[in-house]
Formats: structure tokens, sequence, C-alpha cells
């Protein structure tokens, strides 16, 4: 099997042994109504109404979406506007909690006895991708496609982030309940569960939890860098292709991240939607680097006081890794269903370009064989032809060309600009 191109890069998982702590409860949450790919969801909740933990808040007729629930309980100060850190601008929902914590009367745990109910469940859940991507969950779920394997994605591969394999660590029957249970729901009979060779742990763990089931897999994935990307880690698990305009479930295959498949199980049994989320604190602003277990919808603010961030020094912010996170212009945004991370930075210097002097690295470490400066070329004269010709709609933005260009030019956010120029399917 061909390897593909990776690059190598410091791991500084400060934060692996860090136990997971939870927050305390913040003077007031501001929760979006899109925190996934897909429709935004419709406020059910005005001012001045009281709301409990886990009260479904928003929703939304789309079939792309998933409805947003009450991380506290509490009273909702605002309904207003909301603009994501890609630019997206959505209702939402500001609510000043009582302190009590009150559980909603609508949390109890679903009733599932077959393939379409779980779906319906995993809808109401409010799960979406929590690997990053915000791809509603039950979306990937309801394929007509057949599905032969799910690969759960551990790799968890950029620099810093310790999240996932906390839950690893942490929850390890649940994942594995988890597991089992998109599988017998969904009728997959082969279970990939792919970590990196830098989490020996993790991976000894599973490996005597899943010693008696023949249908689990643990795939021990090299420490490199793009492994987590989703045509990566199925490629370097199964040896299937996941094609130009295809789908995973084209080849018979599903991918969900190991909190995903925790959360569902956990979901399963006491029917708590998604309403906390785990992220990794670090950088060299923090003073305690930290895993912490927040309220979705808490401020950025409040997590980075909980961890001593010097926030006076600190001059750059990202949410998410340092490879495929983004820079946040304002600590008052609130942790959505997507964070992992919040690295906080004293030290940034903005790189300026130069000219291309095609030396070829960016080629040499894309994954999927991409020509980076051949498709900047071609996007700088809008050549929409050419820009399919190279195949850009590949590109998974993993940042590698970038990393690894020595005229700093900034090849990955231009392959995103040029996709968004050809035409839709």
């Amino acid at each position: 099997m061909k390897k593909l191109n990776v690059i190598k890069l410091k791991h500084r998982k400060n934060t692996e042994n860090s136990a997971t702590v939870s927050l305390p409860l913040p003077a007031e949450v501001t929760i979006p109504m899109s925190m996934h790919m897909g429709a935004p969801c419709t406020p059910l909740v005005k001012v001045g109404d009281i709301v409990k933990v886990g009260q479904k808040i928003g929703e939304s007729d789309a079939a792309f979406s998933v409805p947003v629930h009450s991380s506290v309980s509490g009273t909702v100060k605002a309904v207003g506007e909301y603009r994501s850190v890609m630019g997206a601008v959505s209702k939402t929902i500001v609510i000043e909690p009582d302190g009590r914590q009150e559980v909603s009367e609508e949390v109890k745990p679903p009733i599932i006895t077959d393939k379409e109910s779980f779906i319906r469940a995993v809808r109401e859940s409010g799960s979406c991708g929590l690997g990053g991507a915000g791809f509603p969950t039950h979306i990937k779920m309801s394929t007509k496609s057949e599905i032969d394997t799910l690969v759960v994605n551990g790799a968890e591969c950029e620099p810093y982030i310790t999240a996932d394999y906390r839950e690893m660590i942490e929850r390890p029957d649940d994942v594995i309940g988890g597991i089992n249970m998109v599988k017998d729901m969904l009728g997959i009979k082969h279970t990939k569960l792919a970590i990196e060779a830098n989490k020996p742990e993790a991976i000894r763990n599973f490996t005597e939890l899943a010693a008696n089931d023949d249908t689990i897999d643990i795939v021990t994935l090299p420490s490199a860098y793009p492994q987590g990307a989703e045509k990566v880690i199925i490629y370097n698990s199964t040896g299937r292709i996941v094609n130009e305009g295809t789908l995973p479930a084209d080849v018979g295959v599903i991918v969900m991240n190991v909190s995903t498949v925790a959360f569902l199980y956990r979901y399963s049994k006491d029917g708590m939607p998604l309403v906390t989320r785990r992220l990794t604190v670090d950088g060299d602003a923090v003073g305690e680097p930290k895993n912490v277990l927040a309220p979705i919808g808490t401020h950025f603010r409040d997590v980075m006081e909980f961890c001593k961030v010097d926030i006076e020094a600190v001059k750059k912010v990202i949410a998410g890794g340092p490879m495929m996170g983004m820079s946040i212009p304002d600590i008052d945004m609130p942790v959505v269903k997507t964070s992992n991370a919040l690295l906080a930075f004293k030290s940034y210097e903005a790189r300026k370009a130069t000219s291309c002097i095609r030396c070829g690295r960016c080629v040499k470490v894309c994954p999927l064989g991409l020509m980076p400066a051949e498709i900047d070329k071609a996007y700088r004269i809008k050549d929409i032809e050419d820009l399919k010709r190279l195949k850009v709609n590949l590109c998974m933005n993993c940042g590698s060309c970038t990393y690894a260009c020595p005229a700093n030019r900034n090849l990955a956010e231009t392959n995103q600009l040029a996709k968004a120029l050809l035409p839709r399917k």
C-alpha cells in the first residue's frame, strides 16, 4: 500500500496527563443557533423565559441540521445575532445561569428499537462531528450506501490537543459502548479504532478491552500529520480511496470521532443532549494548561481566566489546533459544539510572503498529491477549468503546504478560496 505524504510536527502534548476538570459555572453563556454544518436553528425561547439544562432552545425543519439545547438553567437575557469565525451569521441566545443547574423534564433516555429510531435519537441529541468539521451525525448515518466498516478516529494528530486522548483514557468503556451501539444499530460488521502511536496507553487499554471482540481492530497509526484527516485515516486504516466528488459511504465506510461515539453512548443511557465540551487549553500565555469541561456557550475569556492566561500579554488566540484551527478576533466568543482546543500565545510574528521559488515542497508534503503552487497560479487568474484539472476540491485544508512553504505563501487559504470559485454540484 502506497504511503501518503506526511509532515513531522512537534507533538507538544503537554496536557496528556491532565485529567479533565469542570469549569465553574460562568456568569453568562451565549449559545449560537448554528454550531454545525447545515441550516441554523430558530430560537424556541424569548427574553425572560426560564430554561433548564438539556432543554431544547433551538430547532430547524431542515433535514441537514441538529437542534440546540441549553447548557445551563437560568433566565434568557437576550436573543441577538452571532458571527462565527468563518463569518456566518446566526441568532444567538444569551442566558444568565441561576446556579442550580436544574435538569429539564425533556431529558430522558431515548427509546431505541431499530435503525430508524436510533437515527432519530442521534438527531435529537444535537450531535455533530466533534473532531472539528461539525457534520451532523444523523446525516452521516442515514446513507443508503451499504456500510461494512466503521472507522473511529482517535488520531488527534494536531500539536497541543489532548481532548480526545483524555476521552479515551477517562471513559474507555463509553467509547467501546458507543462503537458497539453504532455497529449494532447500523448493521456494520467491522470497526477500525485508529490511534496514533504517540498514545501507547490508549492503544494498550483498547487492545485489552477489544481482545475478545473480533469485530473491533485497534489500528496503530504512525505519529505524523495529518493522520486524522478523513480521507487519510480511511486509507491508512482500510486501504480504501475516497475519490473526488464521493463520500466515505461510497466506499462502504463511516468515520466518527472517538468523542462522538462516547457521547452517543452516554446519551442513550441518560438522555442528556450535547451541552458540554471538553477542550484543551494550552500555549505559552497559559499559566495552568488544562483539559477543561465547559458548558457550551461559555465565553473563551472565562475559560482563559480559569486556566490563568495572562490576557494582557496575549498576541494570538487560536480556536482549535495550530494547523487547522482559526484565529479568533474576540475572546468573548463562545465555546461551541466543535470546540476542542483554545491556544493562547504571547509571541506571534506575521510572516511576510514572497514570490514562489518553484521548490516543490508543497507538492512533496501534500497527502493527496495536489500541486498547491499551480492551484495558486490558476486561482489568481480565475482559471476555473485549470482548477478543476488540478482537482482543488480534493484539498482537505490540512495546512501542510503552507507549513512547508519557504516563501511563506498562504497556500492552504488560497486552496479554500479556489474551491469557492467552482460551481457546486
